[in-house]
């Protein structure tokens, strides 16, 4: 998980702005090394360990509606690398293209099996095979999709230095985004409009003291608060 070198990034992430967050997390070669192995280690062995609950939740969701197990949309990582995340499918089949890329409180296209594994967040389960492949990480930011990331202010654009997470003080943090979402939308305002104008730039804040303040034992707190307050 070592840093790419400076002039290797893309263009878009070659600004003043990410360079800050650069030239700190480069003096932290040991950490991320450390991060990567953790991640491998122990998305390996929660794979072998809950591969039966897997088995389970494919099984009902398909007994619950038509489609697939898995929800695979695709995402933007470290370095703006493109990514097609593992989910369990929670929605309706083309849920994407007959509603927000985001969802709020009491979205109808949420299946009745939807419902319950995301109010557990065992839809996220799944993850643990990108994590293991190194498309994402235990501890990140959420990856977006590419049309919010094109929103993106320069500094913004710092959070892809390390790969997406499963996880992060922002997540914990808006672990309601939805009922968030909810409240502006019925003050007439669009959920893209609220999620790019409101929602992301708070979440950035989170994500961006996350990296300025980087330890792999930092992580390992954020994992423990995420099963104790989500």
């Amino acid at each position: 998980m070592l840093l790419k070198k400076w002039d290797d990034l893309p263009d878009c992430m070659k600004n003043n702005e990410v360079k800050k967050y650069y030239d700190i997390l480069s003096k932290k070669k040991g950490q991320l090394v450390l991060k990567r192995l953790f991640d491998i280690c122990l998305s390996l062995i929660l794979i072998i360990i809950l591969s039966p609950i897997i088995l389970i939740i494919s099984i009902w969701i398909k007994l619950d509606s038509k489609g697939p197990v898995f929800y695979r949309q695709e995402r933007i990582t470290q370095y703006g690398k493109v990514f097609r995340i593992f989910k369990f499918r929670t929605m309706v089949v083309d849920a994407d293209k007959i509603g927000s890329l985001v969802t709020t409180s009491n979205d109808s296209r949420i299946t009745k099996v939807g419902n319950k594994i995301r109010k557990c967040r065992l839809d996220e389960i799944p993850q643990l095979f990108n994590i293991l492949t190194g498309d994402m990480s235990f501890v990140g930011t959420r990856p977006e999709v590419k049309k919010y990331v094109d929103q993106y202010t320069d500094e913004m654009y710092a959070t892809l230095l390390l790969p997406a997470g499963v996880t992060s003080l922002a997540s914990i943090e808006f672990k309601d985004e939805d009922e968030i979402i909810s409240q502006y939308t019925d003050e007439n305002h669009t959920t893209d409009e609220v999620y790019i104008n409101k929602v992301l730039p708070n979440k950035m804040k989170y994500n961006l003291e996350a990296l300025t303040s980087f330890y792999f034992i930092k992580d390992l707190s954020v994992m423990i608060n995420t099963v104790v307050k989500v």
